[in-house]
């Protein structure tokens, strides 16, 4: 059953993970408004291992990125939808404008992000090093949030 993770907590866990076996995919974004490409998303990530990480951007991280209208749904309900989605084991959240500091310490076996990130993806060095796999995944056409929130002003 997936759970939330202070970063502590998460990396105990990812050592113990380490320890039986489990091959750890990490992925990470604001999810502010869930739609159907990040379903996809979330589900071909965890076909690639055995346990599926999803870092949320916080509240504070979300505005500096996306503006001060942004996240649509505070991080607390977004902490909790996702935790709802069968794909995803673990959730946390981070503050700094890159998921960097906590990718290098948990160190995945596999750092997923969509297309659109392929030109930088955060901790790349740090799990390539360590001997993981970076992928970007092809995003699913015609979804993302802002064009929905786009299309939601529009009417």
């Amino acid at each position: 059953m997936a759970r939330q993770y202070s970063r502590s907590e998460l990396i105990q866990a990812r050592q113990q993970w380490k320890r039986s076996g489990l091959r750890v995919v990490f992925t990470n974004g604001c999810y502010d408004l869930l739609h159907p490409g990040h379903i996809r998303l979330l589900e071909q990530a965890r076909s690639l291992g055995d346990v599926l990480i999803l870092a949320l951007n916080t509240d504070a991280s979300v505005q500096r990125y996306k503006g001060p209208l942004r996240p649509l749904l505070d991080q607390k309900e977004r902490v909790e939808i996702a935790l709802a989605l069968e794909s995803v084991d673990a959730v946390t959240l981070f503050d700094e404008d890159t998921p960097r500091e906590l990718i290098a310490a948990v160190l995945p076996d596999v750092l997923i992000k969509g297309a659109d990130w392929a030109h930088f993806i955060a901790g790349r060095e740090e799990v390539e090093a360590s001997g993981g796999v970076v992928q970007a995944l092809a995003l699913e056409p015609g979804y993302s949030t802002t064009g929905i929130v786009e299309a939601i002003l529009a009417r």
